[in-house]
C-alpha cells in the first residue's frame, strides 16, 4: 500500500496543472494523503505549517495548487540558500533607509527645475530596494517555503547567477553618487 501511495503522489504531483485526477477509493485517502504531504515538502513546495489536504473534498484544488508551484518552482533555489544571506532585520534597517533617502529625493526633485538628474538616482534607488525587499521576504521565516524560494529565484534574477551564488549584495542606497564634499 505504502509503495502505491508513493507511486501514486508522485504521478499527481508530476503532471502539469489542469491534468485531471484518477479516481480511488477514499478510504485510501490517510495514505495518499501522507504521501503526496511528504512529498511535497521534501520538494519544498509545500510548508509544513500549511493546512492543506485536510479534506478529501478539497483534494483536486490542492493538487492543482501543488502542480503550479512545482511548476513555478522548478528552477528556484533551494530554502537552505536563505541562510548565506543577512537577516530580516539588517533587510528592514537597510530598506527602511533606503526608503527614507528615497523621500529626500522626492523632496529634492519637487523643488523645482534643474533637477533632472534625481530621476535615474530615484530609479536606481528603487532598484537597490528590490533586491533588499527579496533578501527581506527570503530571510522572513513567517512566509511559507514557497513565497521564500521564489524571493531567492527572484533575487538570483536580480543579481545574476555569480553574484547570486556568492551572495554578494548591492548597497541598499546607490553610494556611488555619493560626492565628496570639500
Amino acid at each position: 500500500m505504502y509503495a502505491t501511495s508513493c507511486a501514486l503522489a508522485l504521478a499527481l504531483l508530476t503532471n502539469p496543472p489542469g491534468t485531471p485526477l484518477p479516481a480511488f477509493p477514499q478510504q485510501e485517502w490517510p495514505a495518499i494523503r501522507a504521501a503526496i504531504v511528504g512529498l511535497a515538502v521534501e520538494w519544498e513546495i509545500l510548508d509544513e505549517r500549511e493546512e492543506r489536504f485536510a479534506r478529501f473534498e478539497d483534494l483536486a484544488a490542492d493538487i492543482e495548487a501543488l502542480r503550479r508551484r512545482r511548476r513555478d518552482l522548478v528552477n528556484a533555489p533551494p530554502l537552505r540558500d536563505a541562510q548565506r544571506f543577512p537577516s530580516k532585520q539588517v533587510a528592514e534597517e537597510r530598506i527602511t533607509f533606503n526608503r527614507a533617502f528615497r523621500r529626500q529625493l522626492e523632496q529634492r526633485r519637487a523643488l523645482g527645475p534643474g533637477r533632472g538628474g534625481l530621476d535615474e538616482v530615484i530609479r536606481e534607488t528603487d532598484q537597490l530596494f528590490e533586491v533588499w525587499d527579496a533578501v527581506r521576504d527570503l530571510r522572513s521565516e513567517a512566509y511559507y517555503v514557497h513565497v521564500r524560494r521564489l524571493a531567492m529565484a527572484r533575487l538570483r534574477a536580480q543579481l545574476g547567477d555569480a553574484a547570486y551564488y556568492a551572495a554578494q549584495l548591492p548597497p541598499h542606497v546607490p553610494v556611488w553618487r555619493f560626492t565628496e564634499v570639500k
